[in-house]
């Protein structure tokens, strides 16, 4: 099992995980801000962090937007360190990448901005971090990394609201559909476009004639770069050629025959002298051999610049069919070879494209009709939703809000059909639908995000969802609400909640108290998972401001109302 750090190593291996829903079981943080190092063991339900005013609760949700892929500035490095870390245990029982269920992610910053990412110990990306962890994770606040912001998961949330039927026709719109777009590659590779194919045929005939119209043998460059070298040397050949037979035809000859007729005289003095007559007799031959050969040379050294010039334009024509086609002559003529064979099969290629054509348009007539049933559901069940969620609107104190899963028409086939969904909002009477990420309220944007996942909680497959700000604004009614909608929610995922409001923190499954002391002359954020007795004392401090026996008793009664 690949752990990155003995903090996190008791996490992995409690009963609790084996229990446990899809969750964080333990979050790690050091260098961040004010914290130091902690490490918080989580539970499944929801889970409440409350505090004084800047005691740290705002740098947990920080990092858990690092860990999620966030961006990261330099000044949230605490001082007087190079680094800061997020580190997390998750239970993830089905996901490939898990130990036993288990999952440890971790981000590493230094100072100088590097990043080191790891998954089990394996390192990635920041962007490959953020991809894994949008799946896992939420953070509804200041962050925009939760798949409601991200309109590719607008369609999938409204069809999932939907349910089974249209499951069942968009699964069988995405087998024609894969269908249709290899039909479509398929006719594309056998150039079913009549335009396309003329012109692509007009091409290959073009170079086949071109080649074929060179009439090019195999290793004619070499002999033609032969030629050429002897012809633009021919001069100078020549020249050598005719110094050599002038010597040789003129005073050696003769020179070479008075010494033969003066040995001759003495060949009878001495043995001697015969032998060295016979020697320069055979040098006489011998040099007359080469005189020969030389004359012979020169008769065939010639400058001729008609044909030197027909060697440079075939050899300029060579190169350049090498540089179209091939650097050999041999390659070349392959590639002729397979111009030919291309040719003849675009020219037979209309029985098969016709074919093809007809099963598109078969398919394609059934696609428009499925089409057109995903769109009519769409568009109806979308008028549900926007109900659902206008009225857990109104309940969070937002009345004038007004949520619309938008079903837009698209002029071509995709995965989702020839429509897709866009969520978008308008907050306020009078003002023009926005889409979600251009909301610039944190508290807004939290309830909204509230209410949407109330609604979609059953069908919502991200097991982590983190609020911050959500209680901006809000009391009373609106209080209660929101901490009811969230006890709902943590019913099928695990929450965290930020909160400075007594109402909603008296719903907690698990309370944790974050606060910061003095040591050493430095502040550091600690946090305590609060027992029921301390939990009903920071409910009477959350909603009294102190700790009296009236606040106490409040936070009884909001406690026992609401667990």
């Amino acid at each position: 099992k690949v752990l990155t750090n003995e903090k996190i190593k008791c996490s992995i291996y409690t009963n609790k995980n084996l229990e446990a829903n899809k969750m964080i079981t333990t979050l790690h943080i050091k260098n961040i801000g004010i914290i130091d190092d902690i490490v918080i063991d989580l539970n499944k339900g929801l889970n409440v962090l409350t505090g004084e005013t800047g005691a740290g609760k705002t740098l947990i949700v920080d990092s858990l937007g690092i860990i999620a892929g966030g961006r990261f500035s330099k000044d949230m490095i605490r001082r007087g360190q190079n680094m800061s870390f997020v580190e997390l245990a998750l239970y993830l029982p089905d996901n490939p990448n898990s130990i036993d269920g288990n999952i440890v992610v971790s981000r590493e910053i230094n100072t100088s901005g590097k990043n080191l990412c790891k998954i089990n110990g394996r390192l990635v990306t920041v962007n490959e971090l953020k991809n894994f962890m949008k799946n896992i994770i939420d953070i509804h606040g200041q962050y925009d990394n939760q798949t409601l912001m991200d309109t590719e998961f607008h369609t999938k949330y409204l069809d999932k609201f939907i349910g089974t039927r249209i499951a069942e026709i968009h699964k069988k719109y995405v087998e024609l559909y894969t269908e249709y777009i290899e039909l479509n590659k398929m006719l594309k590779n056998n150039y079913g476009d009549e335009i396309e194919k003329q012109r692509k045929l007009d091409l290959l005939q073009y170079q086949y004639k071109e080649i074929k119209a060179a009439n090019l043998k195999n290793g004619e460059d070499e002999q033609l770069e032969e030629k050429r070298k002897i012809i633009m040397s021919s001069e100078k050949v020549a020249e050598a050629l005719n110094i050599v037979s002038n010597n040789l035809e003129g005073n050696i000859i003769d020179v070479i025959n008075d010494s033969i007729r003066a040995l001759e005289k003495i060949e009878d003095v001495n043995s001697k002298y015969s032998e060295k007559l016979v020697e320069m007799k055979n040098i006489y031959y011998e040099v007359q051999e080469v005189a020969r050969d030389i004359s012979s040379m020169k008769e065939d050294i010639y400058f001729d610049e008609r044909e030197r010039n027909e060697i440079e334009e075939r050899l300029d024509e060579i190169y350049s069919l090498k540089k179209k086609y091939g650097n050999t002559i041999e390659k070349i003529l392959d590639y002729k070879e397979e111009l030919e064979k291309e040719i003849d099969r675009i020219e037979n290629l209309d029985e098969e494209n016709r074919k093809t054509k007809e099963k598109i348009e078969k398919i394609v007539s059934t696609m428009e009709e499925l089409c057109k049933q995903i769109e009519e559901l769409r568009a109806k069940n979308s008028k549900i939703l926007n109900e659902k969620i206008n009225e857990e609107l109104v309940q969070l104190e937002m009345k004038n809000a007004r949520f619309n899963a938008k079903v837009i028409e698209d002029g071509e086939f995709s995965i989702n059909g020839k429509s897709h969904v866009e969520f978008v909002i308008t907050t306020n009477l009078g003002e023009e639908e926005k889409k979600l990420n251009k909301i610039a309220s944190g508290g807004e944007m939290s309830r909204i995000m509230l209410a949407i996942k109330t609604v979609l909680s059953d069908i919502d497959e991200v097991p982590v969802l983190i609020f911050d700000e959500i209680d901006t604004g809000i009391s009373g009614k609106a209080a209660n609400s929101v901490g009811s909608k969230l006890k709902k929610i943590a019913k099928k995922h695990q929450v965290i909640i930020v909160t400075h409001l007594a109402t909603i923190a008296a719903q907690g499954d698990y309370n944790y108290y974050i606060y910061k002391e003095v040591a050493a002359n430095k502040t550091n954020t600690n946090v305590k998972l609060l027992n029921e007795s301390e939990t009903i004392r920071e409910i009477a401090r959350i909603a009294s401001g102190e700790i009296t026996e009236i606040s106490l008793s409040h936070a009884r009664e909001l406690r026992n109302k609401n667990v």
